[in-house]
């Protein structure tokens, strides 16, 4: 059973960059898992309904118009979760909208936690790493229009692949 998520792309050259200091931090997953900001965690689907799935993320994308998106500085989820992760600064509404729709599109359950639009840097790491992304990048800052959001499939050691990407807005 195929395992995905749903995400906007952090794009480059801010991308890669995030992804290499979450590496420098020590934290294994920078290989496996692109920079992004979570609309749906991954969750399983029988391999015959990703055709399905498709159909309603298209769906979805068509309803949300192309939107700008900055990032700013550091937070975390500490204690409750041992993340650092780069503030989502602008377009807060717009990525909860989306995010909204695309769970309705989906019918995936609200999340566990109240959403919080964020890009992570470190996770699972020891406290020292955790301060460390942390300060490194309190001034990180980058502003982009957001134009598309990915299907990404859990491919074993490979990590996390784009699949597909969904346009925003109308065609």
């Amino acid at each position: 059973m195929p395992t995905i998520g749903v995400a906007i792309p952090v794009p480059e050259p801010y991308g890669s960059m995030l992804r290499e200091k979450r590496g420098n931090f020590g934290d294994p997953m920078a290989d496996t898992v692109p920079s992004h900001v979570t609309l749906i965690a991954p969750t399983d689907v029988h391999v015959t309904a990703l055709s399905g799935v498709c159909e309603a993320l298209d769906r979805a994308s068509v309803a949300q118009p192309p939107f700008p998106m900055g990032l700013r500085g550091t937070g975390t989820f500490r204690p409750v979760s041992p993340v650092v992760f780069v503030a989502v600064s602008q377009g807060i509404s717009y990525t909860e909208m989306l995010a909204r729709r695309v769970r309705k599109a989906l019918g995936v359950e609200e999340p566990e936690f109240p959403f919080h639009p964020h890009v992570t840097v470190a996770h699972n790491l020891d406290d020292e790493h955790l301060d460390l992304a942390f300060e490194e990048l309190h001034d990180f800052e980058c502003e982009f229009v957001v134009d598309a959001f990915a299907l990404y499939q859990h491919e074993g050691g490979s990590g996390w692949v784009p699949r597909r990407t969904f346009v925003l807005g109308p065609r």
